[in-house]
C-alpha cells in the first residue's frame, strides 16, 4: 500500500485527484491532503469517510511515496523539493519544472518508458492540459507518418483557470441573462468571459504569443522526442465549464489517407473515433465531460495540400481528467506497476 499525499487538494485540479484515486480504487495506505492554511481544516469525503485537509509544513511529506502537486508553479518550486528530500516522488501537475532537462515529462500512453526508473531529481512532470490530449493523438500518426508541421487552434473551457473562474462565468451569465450588465465581476479574465470568447490564455511573451501558446510548442517537441516538430498555436478561451477542444491541421513526410488515419486513431490506447458526419456524429465537450478518453472526429484531407501529406482533426478531453488529474494519477500507477515506487 501507498501513502499518498495532494498539495491543491481543495482546487479543481486536486478535488478530481481525489475522486479519481477512489474511482480507479488506487491501493492507498493514507492520503494526506495538503492546502494553504487559509483552507486548513476542511473536511473532504473521500472512501466513504472526511479527510480533514492540513497545512503544508516541513514534515507533510514524511512517510509519502508519491505526491501529486497541483497548486501553483511557485509553491511547486518551494515544496517539490522539500518532498523529494523526504523520499517521495512527486508528479507535479504545474509549469514549474516542465521543460527541465532532467525532469520527465509524460503521458503514460505515449512515453511511459521514461517512468521505467526513478527519475534524478524525484520529480515528474505533468504536460500541459492542452498538450496532452493532442499528443496521444499525434503519437501514432508521428511513428507512422513523421509530422513536419501542426496548425493549432483550441477552445479551452473556463475549468482550465480554476473554480474561481467557473463561479465568475456564471454569475456573469446569470447577470447579463437578467439584464445586468453594468457591474460584470472581471476578475479571472481580462474580459467578459460569459457568451464571449477570448484569443488569450496567460501572458503574452516577446514573440507575440502567449505561455499557453509556447507551451503547446516546447512540451509537443519535448513529448514526441521530436525537436524538428514546427508548431504553431493559438489558444482560446470559450464560455464552457469544462472539457478543451482542439483543431488540429498536420502536415506529415509521407502521405496519409483520412482513411488510413480514422483506422489507425481506432487503435490507439485510450483514444476514442467519433466520426460520422452523416449523422452529425463528432466529439463534443458536454459527451466528453467526465469521461477518461481522448476523443477524435472529422477527420479529413486538407483540401489545401494537393500532395496528400495533410490532415483536419478535431479533438475534445476532459481538461480536469485526462487534461490533468488522470495522467496524474496514470503515472503514479504506472510507477506501482512497473516497481519503480514500492
Amino acid at each position: 500500500m501507498i501513502n499518498v499525499a495532494i498539495l491543491g487538494a481543495s482546487g479543481a485540479v486536486g478535488q478530481e485527484m481525489m475522486k479519481i484515486l477512489e474511482q480507479r480504487q488506487f491501493p492507498l495506505g493514507k492520503l494526506k491532503l495538503l492546502t494553504s492554511p487559509r483552507s486548513a481544516g476542511r473536511k473532504f469525503p473521500f472512501r466513504g469517510r472526511l479527510i480533514e485537509a492540513e497545512a503544508v509544513n516541513e514534515k507533510s511529506f514524511d512517510d509519502v511515496q508519491i505526491a501529486l502537486f497541483s497548486a501553483g508553479g511557485s509553491i511547486s518550486e518551494k515544496w517539490a523539493p522539500i518532498a523529494t528530500k523526504a523520499g517521495a516522488i512527486v508528479v507535479d501537475n504545474t509549469s514549474a519544472f516542465r521543460m527541465d532537462a532532467d525532469v520527465p515529462l509524460v503521458v503514460p500512453e505515449v512515453n511511459g518508458d521514461l517512468l521505467d526508473k526513478k527519475p534524478a531529481r524525484g520529480i515528474i512532470a505533468n504536460p500541459n492540459c492542452s498538450t496532452i490530449q493532442m499528443v496521444q493523438v499525434l503519437d501514432p500518426l508521428h511513428k507512422k507518418y513523421k509530422i513536419k508541421r501542426l496548425v493549432i487552434a483550441t477552445y479551452q473551457s473556463v475549468s482550465g483557470k480554476g473554480l474561481s473562474a467557473i463561479d465568475e462565468m456564471m454569475e456573469q451569465s446569470q447577470m447579463i441573462l437578467e439584464g445586468e450588465t453594468d457591474d460584470l465581476p472581471i476578475e479571472e479574465f481580462p474580459h467578459q468571459i460569459a457568451f464571449n470568447i477570448l484569443p488569450h490564455i496567460d501572458v503574452f511573451t516577446d514573440n507575440g504569443y502567449t505561455k499557453e501558446e509556447m507551451k503547446m510548442v516546447n512540451e509537443t517537441r519535448k513529448i514526441l522526442r521530436d525537436d524538428s516538430i514546427r508548431v504553431t498555436p493559438t489558444c482560446v478561451r470559450v464560455p464552457v465549464i469544462r472539457a478543451h477542444s482542439e483543431a488540429i491541421n498536420i502536415e506529415f513526410e509521407k502521405k496519409a489517407s483520412a482513411e488510413d488515419v480514422r483506422a489507425l486513431l481506432a487503435k490507439a490506447e485510450n483514444v476514442v473515433v467519433v466520426d460520422d458526419p452523416a449523422k452529425n456524429d463528432y466529439p463534443l465537450a458536454i459527451y466528453a465531460e467526465g469521461r477518461d478518453e481522448t476523443f477524435v472526429g472529422r477527420i479529413r484531407n486538407d483540401i489545401s495540400n494537393p500532395d496528400g501529406t495533410g490532415i483536419d482533426l478535431w479533438i475534445v478531453s476532459d481538461n480536469l481528467r485526462k487534461g490533468a488529474a488522470l495522467n496524474a494519477v496514470q503515472i503514479a500507477e504506472a510507477l506501482l506497476r512497473k516497481g519503480t515506487v514500492k
